[in-house]
């Protein structure tokens, strides 16, 4: 359970940041960009950051030595300690603040909560400013029912303008990973607002079903996109495949520039929880030319739903069902995940955290919820083993 610490944070990680480090010195450039919604900048493509064990000063320079520019932490990362790394790093190198792009995130449990909470962003991360300010993973559990329509409303609206006239943030938005996300996206398309989201992304939605509806909603607003979470079923896919060795890509390249061929999606936060992912995800992202064929992308999601999954990366059914009922299948199959995949003790205490209602699988027909999955994620199997980690 905790290899995949010991090993980012090895004597080896470290030789390895210093050797691409010398690369930075040798001339690596920043990796491609996208404009980020109507009103962003250009972003980079490839997003450092998430909740990673690696997260340090070091492994952040080794993605900025790679050309990443756009770095993603979040007030709970970490344990609450990852914003002091940032602020570490740029300690060290306060002349790369202008190059870069910052987000972090909070718990507002209203609106009007943001504009104190950063001041604590800021004060951590020692900056005077954030480039984009998310609501932290927004869905109706945590926030309430009413946060469903925050993305449209005037009591958001108010707060985004003042945050931004201050001039401690640029551009302000939301992360979210709920069953509720379409919801959330269309309210934030309703409302014009909002500057950016960072959602739950599968390459592999079906054309004019709920999901891409509301992406496209919110592009048409001018609402920019990220993705994230879009690797996570693959852990257990083949690391390559014949048709792509011919293109000199790895079955995860070929996943990540198979979100970029998304022309919505400005930028992908993958995890990289080491200077060999960090390598391979820049290399996909200096070698993405253009969208994937449809017999590739075909090939990926083939590929993916013959591999073993913990989670469901976002199908109608499982979408519909979240909605519905109180059990909080989605989010328990993301903490077996953490816990399976990253060797994330707290995963344990995130389940915890959920009301005793929320993990009542009692009255729910798992086979059904099951059977329904377009990529049939195996939620009895998946509960049981959120029983026996955590209960």
């Amino acid at each position: 359970m905790i290899a995949p610490v010991g090993v980012a944070l090895s004597p080896t990680f470290s030789a390895n940041a210093e050797d691409a480090a010398k690369t930075s010195e040798a001339g690596s450039p920043p990796v491609p960009t996208r404009k980020l919604g109507k009103n962003g900048p250009e972003v980079s493509m490839l997003i450092m950051g998430g909740d990673l064990p690696a997260y340090s000063p070091e492994h952040l320079d080794v993605g900025w030595s790679l050309g990443i520019r756009y770095f993603d932490t979040a007030s709970m990362y970490g344990g609450g300690n990852d914003e002091l790394k940032v602020a570490q790093w740029l300690t060290k190198y306060p002349e790369r603040r202008k190059d870069l792009f910052l987000v972090s995130k909070d718990h507002p449990h209203q609106p009007e909560q943001m504009l104190e909470m950063i001041d604590r962003r800021l004060e951590k991360l020692q900056t005077s400013y954030l480039d984009l300010f998310f609501i932290h993973g927004i869905n109706p559990r945590e926030y309430g029912e009413d946060s469903l329509s925050w993305p449209k409303s005037d009591a958001l609206k108010k707060v985004a303008e003042k945050l931004k006239s201050s001039g401690k943030v640029k551009l302000v938005g939301f992360s979210c990973h709920d069953s509720q996300a379409n919801e959330y996206l269309t309210a934030a398309a309703q409302g014009g607002f909002l500057d950016a989201i960072m959602v739950k992304y599968t390459p592999f939605f079906t054309k004019g079903d709920g999901f891409d509806k509301a992406l496209d909603a919110c592009h048409q607003a001018g609402v920019g996109v990220g993705a994230m979470k879009t690797l996570r079923n693959a852990a257990d896919a083949p690391k390559r495949l014949p048709e792509f060795d011919k293109l000199g890509l790895t079955t995860h390249q070929a996943l990540l520039q198979a979100v970029w061929s998304d022309p919505r999606i400005s930028a992908v936060c993958n995890r990289m929880q080491n200077v060999d992912n960090i390598q391979t995800s820049v290399a996909a992202v200096h070698g993405y030319k253009g969208p994937l064929k449809i017999a590739q992308m075909e090939l990926l999601r083939e590929t993916l739903m013959a591999s073993r999954r913990a989670m469901c990366p976002g199908c109608p059914s499982c979408n519909k069902h979240g909605a519905e009922v109180d059990f909080a299948f989605s989010d328990i199959s993301r903490y077996v995940m953490y816990y399976e995949q990253d060797g994330d003790l707290r995963a344990r205490e995130m389940y915890h955290q959920l009301p005793t209602a929320h993990r009542d699988a009692s009255d729910v027909d798992l086979a059904a919820l099951r059977d329904a999955c377009r990529f049939k994620v195996d939620y009895p199997e998946i509960i049981r083993r959120a029983e026996r980690y955590f209960a």
